[in-house]
Order: structure tokens, then C-alpha cells, then sequence
């Protein structure tokens, strides 16, 4: 590893852009706390991989079976995004709606950029052959011409977000999850809900990106810009899967949220209403049964345990419920059998979790597509990490779509359930404006 003299985040950015263009640039960003203290920026694939489509579809492919082709592939860093619509080649049947964005996007990268964002440290990694042209792009430091412009700044109005699902709409929906929970065909679901918008031009998704991190910062936020036309953004605060290259694995689902408050007071009320949430402690430790039996389906029998229950989290616009739940690899298993016993997240699907999503199916209106999918990194040491693509802008050519989503279970409230969703969304949409 090879280290530069420090560059400011938005503008390093900026500069890969600039330099060697925006597609295949990625970012996988943090806040600068203990689980968002790392960041990494990467440009310029030397390879990508693209599956679309459902399976029986012209032209589909088994995404899991191309991650099967990266974690073989020794030959770089590869990075990507896998599609919440990936788990119709987990589980065939009418659980899946048909998304317009790729299901596997990933590129493989021979050089990439890592930041300590606390220490204000960069450095340069990857193969030796590969290091020089940003070695001499960075060397020096920042100059003042990569100053950010503001002369193209990207404009809109918050009441110009469409939504396919009304509040109104979206208590009838809680109503009928409740139903199903009352007749024993699931104990929980995430239900989500969709805003579009539709501008006359097509914006730069590192611009869009660069309003949302500074409104929304998190821990396991990024940008995937995979095209001109397809790009992921997330202010993600939730892990899904992780496993280092001994096989040490471990999930961070999150099940609770309240929002944060300006008056001190009023801000640990909310906490404090959260953690001893009846309701909200069900819905976690519901998911953490389901995680620990997605993880005992390929981790070694006695491995699984549960460090952290139900812990208050807080993060710049939400308090958030979060358990962590580890274990073993065993040794037949690897990171593709892990993800596909694990996907998709328990914490975005509900319990059981095909019944939950052959339900949901029914229910929203659109694919998720990316959403509620993961950002992932199988890294140089052969180590494993992905988010959980909540709190999300998908981008497709000149359409931002945001999704939000909130478990339900057989005591939920539907109009709290429906103000929670604004919580988790609004912020993104004020942030975006």
C-alpha cells in the first residue's frame, strides 16, 4: 500500500470523474464513526459483469452464478451491487416483479483508493502496474481547480415527487398483512413504498450523491454509477453480511426507528420510546431468530451468537434498533453459499421469509430492483462486506426513484406505521431538493 497526501471525499471523487470518467465509479462512503470510519473510492474497471432479467426470460442470467465467477477471480478487487429481484434464482415461483435495472452489476478493479476518514489518511492498494496513474494524479495533493462547481447545481421542488403508493393506500396495505398474520400465513413483512420523479434532463448522480451525504450521512453509505444511464446511491446505516478471510461472519439487522430531534430533550424521548417499544423489540428479535437460521444453514453448528440485542443506534435523521448476530463459515461453505442462504435480508423481507415475499409481491405496485438489495466488496484479502440498500436513490437515465418500507406485525398501528415511512424517506427527498 502506497500512501497520498489527504484529499477531501467530494472532491477526490470529483477528480476520478473527471479524469477517467464517471462510469464504473464507485464509493463506498462512511460517517466517520467506529463502523463508518473506512471508505473506499475505485474507477475504471478493468471488467464488469451484468445479469438482467428474471430466470426463464431471453437473454437472463443466474446472478449467483456470476458471484461465483468473482469470488474465483483473484485478479482484483471487484465491487458491485446484487438486486433485491436476485432471490427469483433463490426461490422460482410469483414472488418477483420483473425490474428494468440490472439484478448483478459488478466491476473488477486492479487499483482503488481506501480512507481512514478520522485519521484523514489515504491510501493507494492494488497491483503494482496498476498504481501509477493515480499515483501521479494524487501525489500532490489537492489543487484549486478541482474546487466542486456550483454552476450546475441540480434543482428540484419536494412536492414534485410522485408517489405510486398514497398514505391512504399504504394503511389499506398494512390492513392486509394484518390479515394474513391473523390467518397464521406470516408473522411479519416489510412493506414498502415507491417516490419517482421524472426530470426533463439527466443529472449527475456524484452531484446527487454529494447533497445526500452531507444531509444523511451513515455508515454504509455509497454510489455505484455503473452507466450513463444506471446508478445506486445509499445513505445505508445497516450491514447485512460480513466475513473476513478467516470465515468469521456477521449481520447487523436493524427493526425500530423513531426520528431524531434538534431539542435534547425531545431526542432522547424518542430514544427512550424506542427502546422500550414493545412492538419494536418483537420485530427485531423476530429477524434475529430468522438471521440465525439463514446463518446456521451454512455456518458451523454451534457458532451462531447473538453480541448485541435490540442496542440504540443513532444516526444524523433516525434512532434506529439494532442486533448483531455472528458465526463460523464452515469450511465446505463460501461467501456465494453464504449470500445465497441469506438472501434476500431478513430485516427487507419478513417471516417466513419466501411467504413474506410472495405476499409483498402482491402488494407493491413496482419491482425494488436494487433496493433493499446490497452493495458488496470482495476485497484483495479474499474478505467479504455488503449494506442493506435502504435509504436509497436508484437512478435510471432520467428517473430517481426512492423507496421506503416498514415492518409489520400483528399489533402494528397503520397510521404510525405510515408516519414511520416518512421519517425513513423524507429526509432523502428534502436532501435531494
Amino acid at each position: 500500500m502506497i500512501q497520498l497526501p489527504w484529499w477531501e471525499p467530494n472532491r477526490l471523487a470529483k477528480t476520478l470523474a473527471d479524469c477517467f470518467g464517471s462510469n464504473g465509479l464507485v464509493w463506498l462512503d462512511g460517517d466517520s464513526t467506529k463502523l463508518g470510519r473506512r471508505a473506499l473510492m475505485a474507477v475504471a474497471p478493468k471488467r464488469q459483469l451484468v445479469c438482467r432479467g428474471l430466470p426463464g426470460d431471453q437473454g437472463s442470467s443466474d446472478p449467483f452464478r456470476a458471484l461465483a465467477q468473482i469470488q474465483a477471480d483473484r485478479s482484483g478487487i471487484w465491487l458491485g451491487w446484487l438486486g433485491y429481484e436476485a432471490g427469483a434464482w433463490v426461490e422460482a415461483g410469483c414472488h418477483w416483479q420483473r425490474p428494468d435495472m440490472a439484478t448483478l452489476w459488478a466491476g473488477c478493479y486492479e487499483a482503488v483508493l481506501k480512507l481512514d476518514l478520522q485519521k484523514q489518511e489515504l491510501w493507494l492498494e492494488g497491483k503494482t502496474e496498476a498504481l501509477a496513474p493515480l499515483k501521479q494524479l494524487l501525489s500532490n495533493g489537492p489543487s484549486q481547480i478541482n474546487r466542486i462547481a456550483d454552476e450546475n447545481k441540480i434543482e428540484f421542488n419536494l412536492n414534485e415527487w410522485h408517489w405510486h403508493t398514497s398514505k391512504h393506500n399504504f394503511e389499506s396495505l398494512i390492513g392486509k398483512i394484518q390479515n394474513l398474520i391473523g390467518s397464521g400465513d406470516i408473522f411479519q413483512a416489510n412493506l414498502t413504498a415507491c417516490a419517482e420523479l421524472n426530470l426533463i434532463y439527466q443529472p449527475d448522480p456524484l452531484q446527487l450523491y454529494q447533497k445526500l451525504r452531507s444531509k444523511c450521512p451513515a455508515p454504509f453509505s455509497g454510489i455505484m454509477i455503473a452507466n450513463q444511464d444506471e446508478a445506486v446511491l445509499s445513505a445505508s446505516p445497516e450491514r447485512f453480511l460480513s466475513c473476513d478471510s478467516n470465515g468469521n461472519v456477521e449481520t447487523r439487522p436493524i427493526k425500530g426507528t423513531r426520528p431524531r430531534y434538534p431539542e435534547a430533550k425531545a431526542d432522547a424521548a424518542a430514544a427512550a420510546e424506542l427502546i422500550t417499544s414493545s412492538k419494536d423489540r418483537a420485530e427485531n428479535v423476530m429477524i434475529v431468530d430468522l438471521l440465525r437460521n439463514d446463518l446456521g444453514r451454512v455456518c458451523e453448528p454451534g457458532s451462531i451468537k447473538v453480541p448485541q440485542l435490540l442496542g440504540l443506534e443513532s444516526y444524523a435523521q433516525v434512532h434506529h434498533l439494532t442486533s448483531v448476530v455472528t458465526g463460523k463459515l464452515a469450511k465446505d461453505q463460501n461467501i456465494v453459499s453464504l449470500l445465497k442462504a441469506s438472501w434476500p435480508g431478513g430485516s427487507i423481507t419478513g417471516a417466513p421469509k419466501i411467504s413474506a415475499c410472495l405476499h409483498l409481491n402482491k402488494l407493491e405496485p413496482l419491482p425494488r430492483g436494487p433496493y433493499c438489495g446490497s452493495f458488496f466488496l470482495f476485497d484483495f484479502d479474499c474478505s467479504f462486506d455488503s449494506n442493506i440498500l435502504i435509504r436509497t436513490v436508484m437512478l435510471k437515465k432520467n428517473r430517481l426513484r426512492v423507496h421506503g418500507g416498514c415492518g409489520i406485525v400483528a399489533d402494528s398501528n397503520p397510521k404510525q406505521e405510515a408516519e414511520e415511512l416518512g421519517w425513513k424517506v423524507q429526509p432523502l427527498l428534502t436532501a435531494l431538493c
